[in-house]
Parts: structure tokens; C-alpha cells; sequence
């Protein structure tokens, strides 16, 4: 599990994006890049990182399922995911 202080920091980036989103693009199509300079760093899309919904792990992270691989495997082996099953042969 990460660091709660890490998680903290990615969700209020998370709504520092979304905040600022409109006037990113306003800002962007007017060509005006001082303004967008003076804007709060965190208000980049950039620089959001995927982390795993349930344990913030920020490496190997499956965008579709929005988990970890090893939150994933566990859930899928649990039959917690519908239509996926554990392929045996």
C-alpha cells in the first residue's frame, strides 16, 4: 500500500485538473502561454500519475480494470470481476 500522504497528494492534483480545465483550454486555443505560465503547476494534466484505485500502487497499473496487477489477479481469482475467469489448459 502507498503512502497515505502520496495518495492525498494525487487526489488533490486530481482536483486541481479538473478545476482548472476549462480555462487551460481557453487560455491554450487565445495562444496566450503567460497566462497558462502563471497558472498552478498541479493544474497540468501531466503531471497526473495512474495509481490503483484500491492500494495507490503506481506500477503496474491496468487502466480498463483502474487496479493493480496484483489487486487484479487477486480479484479475478476471487471471481470478484464478472466474465473473467482463470484460464487453465
Amino acid at each position: 500500500m502507498a503512502k497515505l500522504s502520496v495518495i492525498a497528494r494525487q487526489t488533490k492534483r486530481e482536483k486541481l485538473v479538473a478545476t482548472y480545465a476549462a480555462k487551460r483550454k481557453a487560455l491554450k486555443e487565445a495562444g496566450d502561454y503567460v497566462a497558462l505560465d502563471k497558472l498552478p503547476r498541479n493544474a497540468s494534466p501531466v503531471r497526473l500519475k495512474n495509481r490503483c484505485k484500491l492500494t495507490g500502487r503506481p506500477k503496474g497499473y491496468i487502466g480498463k480494470f483502474g487496479v493493480c496487477r496484483n489487486v487484479f489477479r487477486e480479484m479475478a481469482s476471487a471471481g470478484k470481476i464478472p466474465g473473467l475467469t482463470k484460464a487453465s489448459w
